[in-house]
């Protein structure tokens, strides 16, 4: 099915690595140009130049620290006509409350909660008075299924959700559309680098970090891919699938309703 993104200007924040350089890669295959945003200059650099080999695509990016808000105002000087924006940039530290303290909800926040609330703030009204656009809020089900082993990301996270459900059903009237994914757990090097770790100490042997993983803990007996959350934001950003604003898929494999 031809998705009608060629020549599309896709900026994806966090995309040096994981899920936001899966979703990248996805958009870039379907024929857009890729704007590539993240705080290290050096990651960017070889995230590009892979994504240039891989797909012969126009692939650019520009270096920002965005839980900052003159780093995220540069960024909208910088790239201010893009087509969709991806907000996937946040590492939310897990924990219960009476583990964390006020500079890790400041740090959790400022990053994700902050920084999508702001890029959405600057790239809407230009997508609303130019009649065309999309955001699509990588989330988390942290946000859904809430838990107090990781409580900023259940109250980030759900702000998120909220604050994308209503965003969403405003801006149609403008021809702009804003939805949400939440993935659950996904093999990214966050999880790969605990799990390599562990490995590491218990079998001393870094390389066997696929056997801490318990097919019984997963739907389908394994966590998401990066690559299975990007194909369903580049399905998703499709003019082919218009009628979708407001809403906040669940990508957890139904395993929010297991018990």
């Amino acid at each position: 099915m031809e998705l009608k993104l060629r020549d599309k200007h896709v900026l994806v924040t966090g995309a040096s690595k994981g899920i936001g350089l899966a979703i990248a890669r996805s958009f870039a295959e379907e024929g857009a140009r890729i704007t590539l945003v993240s705080r290290r200059e050096d990651a960017l650099r070889g995230a590009s130049a892979e994504l240039r080999d891989h797909t012969g695509g126009i692939i650019d990016h520009i270096t920002a620290d965005l839980s900052k808000d003159a780093d995220r105002a540069a960024l909208f000087r910088q790239a201010p006509d893009i087509d969709l924006l991806v907000n996937n940039a946040g590492a939310i530290k897990s924990g219960p409350l009476s583990a964390r303290s006020m500079d890790d909800w400041r740090t959790g926040f400022e990053l994700k909660v902050w920084g999508y609330i702001h890029l959405c703030m600057l790239y809407a009204p230009r997508m609303r008075a130019r009649g065309s656009g999309t955001i699509i809020n990588i989330i988390g089900m942290g946000g859904r299924a809430v838990r107090p082993s990781y409580i900023i990301g259940a109250a980030g996270n759900a702000a998120l959700i909220g604050f994308t459900n209503a965003l969403g059903a405003e801006t149609p009237q403008d021809n702009v559309r804003v939805f949400g994914i939440n993935p659950s757990a996904t093999v990214t090097d966050r999880m790969t680098d605990r799990l390599r770790a562990a490995a590491q100490d218990r079998f001393d042997d870094e390389s066997r970090w696929e056997e801490l993983l318990d097919p019984d803990a997963f739907p389908f007996g394994r966590p998401a891919q990066p690559q299975e959350v990007a194909a369903l934001a580049v399905m998703l950003a499709s003019p082919r699938v218009h009628y979708l604003s407001g809403t906040v898929i669940d990508m957890d494999g139904g395993g929010q309703w297991a018990g």
